[in-house]
């Protein structure tokens, strides 16, 4: 992870809400379609770990993404994700209803995206997370950057540095 270390670690001690963008960050952004036309996505098990270590320590994570797909309800149904708002033409604007119905703090959310249409967002919570291999606008305006690529590790990343942040690492070890 490419930080600013001291300021960055007290930005992960406050966040409460994960929230993340699906194409480029849970995927390594490639859109594959079998010969129905079904959308097909590959997710990694051990960024979907880090997703649950941090539910299972009660920090929310939640999908923004501006794509619509079954495959992604169906993941996010296996990982207990319930915050799930896909098909967004601006993901700034759903800040201000997830901030309503989930009591939150923008300074208590870190939003990681990976290309243009993820800035907006990115400049309204209190931390912004670029994965590794990100647009370049992207990368340059994030507050975080992960050494590993969308798709593969980097959402993983994020939640173990929020979990050792908070001091919930060993506590979240001790569960296996």
């Amino acid at each position: 992870m490419t930080t600013e270390t001291a300021s960055i670690s007290e930005q992960l001690k406050r966040v409460r809400l994960l929230l993340l963008d699906v194409d480029g960050v849970l995927t390594d952004g490639k859109i594959i379609y079998n010969d129905q036309g079904a959308e097909i996505k590959e997710f990694n098990v051990r960024d979907g770990l880090g997703i649950r270590m941090l539910i299972l320590a009660d920090i929310k994570v939640g999908i923004v993404t501006g794509r619509s797909c079954p495959a992604l309800r169906h993941r996010c149904n296996n990982l207990g994700i319930d915050l799930v708002l896909d098909g967004v033409q601006n993901k700034a604007e759903v800040l201000e209803d997830i901030l309503q119905k989930h009591h939150a703090d923008p300074n208590q959310i870190a939003f990681m995206g990976d290309d243009l249409p993820d800035l907006p967002l990115m400049r309204r919570v209190g931390l912004s997370i670029a994965v590794a291999d990100a647009h370049p606008l992207v990368t340059a305006d994030a507050q975080m950057v992960t050494v590993s690529p969308g798709g593969n590790g980097a959402v993983r990343e994020v939640c173990e540095a929020v979990l050792k942040a908070q001091e919930l690492w060993k506590t979240t070890l001790e569960r296996f």
